[in-house]
C-alpha cells in the first residue's frame, strides 16, 4: 500500500508539486495555527471568569487536532518524499528553510503538549474535548503532589509562551520567504504548494486577431 501511495504521490512530486494530501495538511494546519494564535491572544486579555474558561476550552479544542495533524503530517513526510524544487538548490537559503521547518514541527508538537500539561496540572478546570466533541483524557499528574504539579505548570507555561513567540516569528519569515521565491526569484516553490487548477485557457481556441483593413485607397 505504501508503494502504491508513493507511486501516486510521484505523479505530483515529479512535477515539482506537493501531493494533494501534503497540500491539505499544509493549508488546514496553517488555518488552525492562525486561529489558535488569535484565540490564545483573546483569551489572555479576558478577565477571569466563565468567558475566559470557555475561550480556553475552545483554544484546547483547536490545539488537540493540531497535535494529531502534526503526527499524521510527520508520518506522511517520512513515507512520502516531498518534491525537489527550486528551494533545494543548496546554500544558506536552503539550510534556513530546513531549519524553519524543523522549528515549525517543534511548535506543532510543543505547543499542544505544553498546553495539555498546563490543563492537566490545573486539576482539570473543565473536561478536555478534541475538536470540542470527543472526550480527551487529562495527563495523570494528580499523584505527583501539589508542589510538583505547580512546578510542571510553571515550566509548561514558560515553554508555551516561548513557543508562541517562536511561532509568531516563524510565520512572517515563512510567508515572506515564499513570496520572495515566487515574485522575486520566480521559483516554483509557492506554486507547488497551491491546489492544482487545470489551465482552462488551454481548452479554449485562441482567438486570432486580424487588423481591420483600412478603407483608404492604397497610395
Amino acid at each position: 500500500m505504501i508503494e502504491a501511495l508513493r507511486r501516486w504521490a510521484a505523479t505530483h512530486t515529479e512535477r515539482s508539486r506537493y501531493s494533494p494530501v501534503g497540500i491539505a495538511f499544509h493549508w488546514i494546519m496553517a488555518f488552525l495555527v492562525m486561529a489558535q494564535l488569535a484565540i490564545g491572544w483573546y483569551a489572555s486579555i479576558l478577565p477571569s471568569g466563565g468567558g475566559k474558561l470557555l475561550t480556553y476550552q475552545l483554544h484546547s479544542a483547536v490545539g488537540l487536532p493540531i497535535l494529531l495533524l502534526a503526527i499524521a503530517r510527520l508520518f506522511w513526510r517520512l513515507i512520502i518524499p516531498g518534491p525537489v524544487n527550486d528551494a533545494d538548490r543548496g546554500g544558506w537559503q536552503t539550510q534556513a528553510a530546513y531549519l524553519t521547518h524543523y522549528l515549525f514541527y517543534l511548535c506543532f508538537f510543543g505547543l499542544p503538549l505544553t498546553g495539555w500539561v498546563m490543563w492537566s496540572a490545573l486539576g482539570e478546570p473543565a473536561p478536555l474535548r478534541l475538536a470540542g466533541f470527543i472526550p480527551w483524557p487529562a495527563l495523570p499528574l494528580h499523584g505527583l503532589g501539589p508542589e510538583m504539579q505547580y512546578r510542571l505548570l510553571a515550566v509548561a507555561e514558560e515553554g508555551h509562551h516561548i513557543l508562541v513567540l517562536l511561532l509568531a516569528l516563524l510565520i512572517p519569515l515563512h510567508v515572506g520567504a515564499a513570496l520572495k521565491h515566487h515574485f522575486w526569484d520566480r521559483h516554483d516553490v509557492l506554486r507547488g504548494m497551491l491546489p492544482e487548477v487545470p489551465d482552462w485557457e488551454d481548452s479554449r481556441k485562441e482567438t486570432q486577431h486580424s487588423p481591420r483593413e483600412s478603407g483608404l485607397p492604397q497610395q
